[in-house]
């Protein structure tokens, strides 16, 4: 029998193609061949949302192909991607090649390997209509409320808004916590050290005050801490407790979407974008020495933390015979999937346990593609091994009343930790390693300090944070934290100040609006009550007619009461102030916000017209001829430092110019590689470097 199979992407064709009979072809839809139309809304309200699908534009000729080449074969299997998406690409495509919904044409591959492609092919299944459904409601919902509400804020605030069901709550999300922010008032405490060694010339550690007469520290200001400074003046400090014990340390869960995204920012500095670019290409396959073409890792758009036997046994034995039987759990390390998530995947694996990073570095694929699979490779690895044991000591000593108290550990088996260790937020990893000391025993005190410190607001999100307060929250699924992040930014509602998001003036005003008028679509239950909707059509449970029948109600109710509360009126945008003069009447220069991004506008519009390019000064100088360093993007949208002087002077670089001189030359230093990288200096003839973290 021959087959015709039909995949989303073209660049799985030639990996899928290895594994099939001469007598199949594969060929590409390029994602989806049929959506709503772009110039009206396509739905018919008033016919149980019946919406009306039309051939995108630009595709007629690639759908004749298809319908061309599905008349040549006995067969036409249809293998989108193993989600929503894939679901309803695959029903798309079986209305246009007239195929009967009944017959088994649908095929999915969990990863595209020998074994994923073959056990997809032999297991064809129907169509299931309720990920079709589920799709088909969402992007309906997703419709009506861009449809409806974008031109209402075209009216209210300026042309070219939209709004969204998940950006509206995301950007509500980022704008709350600027508010916070902005509404913080810190709050002075102190706390004392002490500097302690058994001997004068032992061991020294850190121990920290924790109680007074019994009770808990608390030094609200300099005075509190100079009282209890005094009253230890001359103190004896004697050990009145050790406690020492053992406690395991288990590894962290496979990755799914969300933590492959929240992790490959915090060690790779990528942003959630880039890191599923490299994700879908290391699924869909890359040239592999001795392997040929093949998917390195299992679907990377996944909420599950299941692994399958067979992926666990490879890992075992890979862990036995690398670093011996020790390092495999004696029961399997099994991990709890959330509520929620939808099981149908495993979690992000490597789909050849036994091919490690280092030689798929080897066979030559890029330096982004190494980085990413030994990341998912050594947190998978890391999850199917033994826990780490740790000693535990903790110290309670007094002087005067006061106790102070330290803790440390040592390592007894280190487990999992010989390959990967948790970036931890909380500082746990940063104790000290206490020397063996007794009760009763009498320490030698070096240095007593009392330390001043201000309570932090709280801080900015980051896209790594925000995917996770996405997934906390219950807002979106995998597949939109991406584009939610994109089209946020793009919309310039939010902007990046190096990893943070923070509203621009345009996402506060347009966020108000929303907050005030149309409270729902902005609300993070409302949002996460409408997934979990959207979670039962999928299995079955709901009707998605009855779903958005649900929802339209009130939210034409919430649109008619806005469009009276603000008839006639328009909210003006704020510009943003600057420092700079207009060179042509002299007022002041303002930041606007206009279809291609931030500029540079003369106050005084209508009058003067005057507009020129945003430019951001680093403060760095340019090491060639001493002029300013400014902040300036490339068209791909990368950002880069380049001289004000340019073209006369060619200086870029990809380094972030910072506020330190070279202590060679009086140079600005460059920071090259984030927080672990280094500085160094861009003066000819200079050559100075020094590591980050080196004073």
């Amino acid at each position: 029998m021959s087959d015709l199979i039909i995949v989303e992407s073209p660049s799985k064709i030639r990996t899928i193609k290895r594994y099939l009979d001469k007598d199949s072809e594969v060929i590409a839809s390029n994602g989806h061949l049929r959506d709503l139309p772009k110039s009206k809304l396509g739905v018919d309200i008033e016919h149980n949302f019946e919406p009306h699908y039309i051939n995108i534009k630009g595709k007629e000729s690639l759908i004749k192909e298809i319908r061309k080449k599905a008349k040549k074969y006995d067969r036409v299997l249809l293998a989108g991607d193993p989600d929503r998406e894939g679901e309803a690409i695959s029903w798309h495509l079986a209305q246009l090649l007239g195929l009967d919904l009944n017959d088994k044409n649908r095929v999915t591959f969990n990863e595209i390997t020998e074994t994923g492609v073959k056990n997809g092919m032999k297991n064809p299944r129907k169509i299931d209509m309720n990920l079709v459904d589920a799709q088909q409601a969402r992007r309906v919902l997703d419709r009506i409320v861009g449809y409806k509400l974008s031109p209402f804020l075209w009216r209210k605030i300026r042309r070219g808004l939209s709004a969204g069901r998940v950006q509206s709550a995301a950007v509500k999300m980022i704008c709350d916590r600027e508010e916070e922010i902005r509404r913080f008032v810190p709050s002075e405490y102190w706390s004392i050290d002490a500097e302690l060694s058994p001997s004068e010339n032992g061991k020294r550690f850190l121990a920290k005050l924790a109680l007074v007469d019994g009770e808990k520290a608390d030094l609200k200001d300099k005075s509190d801490a100079d009282k209890i400074l005094s009253r230890l003046d001359g103190a004896e400090y004697i050990v009145k407790s050790v406690k020492k014990g053992t406690t395991r340390r288990s590894p962290s869960a496979p990755f799914t979407t969300s933590t492959l995204q929240q992790e490959a920012s915090k060690r790779l500095s990528f942003q959630t974008r880039r890191t599923m670019m490299i994700a879908q290409e290391l699924y869909e396959g890359v040239e592999i020495q001795g392997l040929g073409l093949t998917g390195l890792i299992t679907y990377m758009r996944t909420d599950s933390l299941r692994v399958s036997d067979e992926a666990r046994k490879a890992a075992y034995d890979y862990i036995k015979n690398c670093y011996g039987s020790e390092y495999v759990p004696e029961k399997p390390n099994i991990y709890k999937s959330k509520g929620n998530a939808q099981d149908a995947h495993e979690a992000i694996r490597p789909t050849h346990p036994e091919l490690t990073p280092a030689e798929v570095k080897q066979s030559g694929v890029s330096n982004d593609q190494y980085k990413l699979y030994k990341l998912i490779w050594e947190r998978f690895m890391a999850s199917q091994m033994a826990k780490c044991v740790l000693n535990t000591v903790s110290v309670d000593i007094e002087a005067n009343g006061c106790i102070f108290r330290a803790s440390g550990y040592s390592v007894k088996f280190d487990g999992f930790t010989v390959l990967y260790e948790d970036i931890r937020d909380d500082g746990d990893d940063k104790k000290s390693v206490i020397p063996d000391l007794s009760k009763s025993d009498a320490l030698h005190l070096h240095k007593l300090k009392g330390n001043q410190h201000f309570t932090q607001p709280p801080a900015r999100y980051t896209e790594a944070s925000l995917v996770k307060a996405f997934e906390e929250s219950g807002i979106g699924r995998p597949s939109t934290y991406v584009p939610t992040i994109t089209t946020i930014i793009s919309r310039n509602y939010v902007e990046r100040d190096g990893k943070q998001l923070k509203p621009t003036q345009l996402g506060e005003v347009t966020n108000e609006v929303m907050s005030s008028h149309f409270e729902h679509i902005v609300d993070l239950k409302f949002t996460a009550n409408m997934e979990t909707s959207l979670d039962e059509v999928e299995n079955g449970k709901k009707n998605w007619v009855k779903t958005l029948n649900e929802f339209y109600g009130g939210f034409e109710k919430d649109l008619e009461i806005a469009e009276n509360e603000l008839d006639g009126k328009r909210i003006k945008v704020p510009d943003e102030a600057t420092d700079e003069v207009c060179e042509v009447c002299g007022k002041p220069m303002v930041i606007k916000i206009g279809k291609y991004g931030k500029f540079m506008a003369c106050s005084g519009f209508p009058d003067c017209t005057n507009t020129k390019a945003l430019v951001v000064d680093t403060g760095g100088i340019c090491p060639f001829c001493g002029k300013k360093v400014l902040k300036k993007k490339s068209k791909r949208n990368r950002v880069y430092y380049g001289c004000e002087n340019n073209p006369e002077c060619k200086f870029m670089t990809w380094d972030l110019p910072t506020k330190e001189k070279c202590p060679e030359c009086g140079s600005t230093l460059f920071n090259k590689g984030g927080k672990k990288g280094i500085l160094i200096c861009h003066k000819e003839g200079c050559g100075y470097s020094r590591d980050m973290n080196d004073e």
